[in-house]
Parts: structure tokens; sequence; C-alpha cells
């Protein structure tokens, strides 16, 4: 994850996103995966609420893939919201 450890993101927060992020589809052949309200309470759920609180930093982050390989293309912070369709 040479993207992510470029941005500062630590790998537990990349696992973390494969294992409990949410997928929407861009409509350009790639998934963008993030967390969602859902996904935090589930990470809550999995982890207790002090460990996510004391990560929460980073809980902006997403990836995106390509839909087809599932291979990495980018990972970055969410400054925006994303568009759901």
């Amino acid at each position: 994850m040479k993207r992510a450890q470029q941005r500062g993101i630590p790998p537990l927060i990349v696992q973390w996103l494969d294992a409990y992020g949410d997928e929407i589809y861009d409509g350009k052949g790639a998934c963008v995966v993030y967390f969602s309200r859902k996904s935090i309470r589930d990470l809550e759920r999995a982890f207790g609420r002090s460990p996510v609180r004391k990560l929460s930093e980073w809980l902006d982050v997403y990836k995106v893939e390509d839909s087809a390989t599932s291979q990495v293309i980018t990972v970055g912070h969410r400054y925006n919201r994303l568009k759901r369709k």
C-alpha cells in the first residue's frame, strides 16, 4: 500500500476499511470503500468504543478499487461528502 504509506494512513485503518467499510460504485468502473455511520457502529461493537474513538481521526479515509480486478487505485482522506446515487 504505497499510497496509504505516502499519505500517512496506518495499515490497521486500511484493514478495518477492508473488513468493515461500505462500498459504492462510481459508475466509471471503480468502487469506493469508506466508513459510514453503520460501519463505524460495527467497529465499535467489534473493538469497543474507546479504541475506535481514539482512532477517529482516521475514519475519514476512503479507498478506490478497480471493480473488475479489486486492485487498489488510490487511498486518501475525505474532505467532502461522497456523492451517492
